[in-house]
């Protein structure tokens, strides 16, 4: 089927940078040749990567599976083996809104999402590459996490209202603040309001097991997902989990096999447009 490169347009800390990870090391340790394409350095240590700085991905191109995310398909050029646009999000953008002349087929990583962007186009579901995370002791202080960038979408707000409200008087958040107005305007008050809750901000954490080894409970309070990797998660780890029915995806979460296997056909797959 020949060698993949991955090419985001995001390769910082967050959900769709550890699953293009965990797939090309997924890919990496069953004989597939993979490379992950960026433009932050973030994961650049964490499997096969490269910089999209630096490497053009489109070089020697020939008989290369592509698998691009986050840019605009625009700058995918014509004639390659296979292109496959890998589609992580909902909100911050719709699949209608951009040209998908040049790709074979969508990837989702839930049917919720599909139905969401409701394009025509070729597609396959395939869920995210999980983490290999178990259960072990948990620490002896009662903390509730919050785990997820820190921004409007997610609403950690009320994650942090929700954990008061039963009694938690020490809270973590775990996540990239990416929406400072957010941050100014909606936590700082509430944070200040509340100076009897010992509110940290413990940014990301690139340990998740000892992450959740960390929290008795954790809230999510997210206005969609697409996969929903912390109540996933929290269920290998055994943490509790308090979700609110918005942040279910009711994605599917599969074994590394399946995904494996559900990828090398979608690879193998006459999906051409001719």
């Amino acid at each position: 089927m020949g060698n993949v490169r991955i090419i985001s347009g995001w390769s910082n800390p967050g959900g769709s940078t550890v699953a293009f990870i965990n797939l090309c090391n997924l890919f990496n340790n069953n004989g597939v040749d993979c490379t992950f394409y960026g433009p932050h350095d973030w994961h650049l240590d964490r499997c096969q990567a490269k910089s999209l700085n630096s490497e053009n991905p489109f070089l020697n191109k020939d008989g290369v599976n592509f698998i691009f995310h986050f840019l605009n398909p625009d700058i995918i050029p014509e004639g390659l083996a296979k292109s496959i646009f890998s589609c992580h999000e909902t909100n911050l953008f719709q699949l209608k809104d951009i040209s998908l002349d040049n790709i074979d087929l969508i990837h989702y990583v839930s049917n919720t999402q599909r139905s969401w962007h409701a394009v025509n186009h070729a597609y396959k579901i395939i869920p995210n590459v999980l983490d290999d995370l178990k259960q072990e002791p948990k620490g002896s202080s009662a903390v509730a996490g919050i785990v997820g960038s820190i921004d409007r979408h997610k609403q950690p707000h009320l994650s942090i209202s929700r954990a008061m409200k039963e009694g938690f008087k020490k809270i973590h958040l775990y996540g990239e603040l990416t929406d400072e107005t957010y941050f100014n305007t909606t936590l700082v008050p509430l944070i200040a309001k509340n100076k009897n809750i010992d509110i940290q901000l413990m940014g990301h954490e690139d340990d998740k097991q000892a992450m959740y080894n960390s929290l008795s409970k954790v809230y999510h309070s997210s206005c969609r997902e697409t996969f929903n990797y912390i109540q996933a998660e929290c269920r290998l780890t055994g943490t509790e989990y308090d979700g609110l029915s918005t942040a279910d995806a009711k994605a599917e979460y599969w074994d590394k096999d399946r995904i494996l296997e559900s990828w090398k056909e979608l690879l193998n797959e006459d999906t051409s447009r001719n």
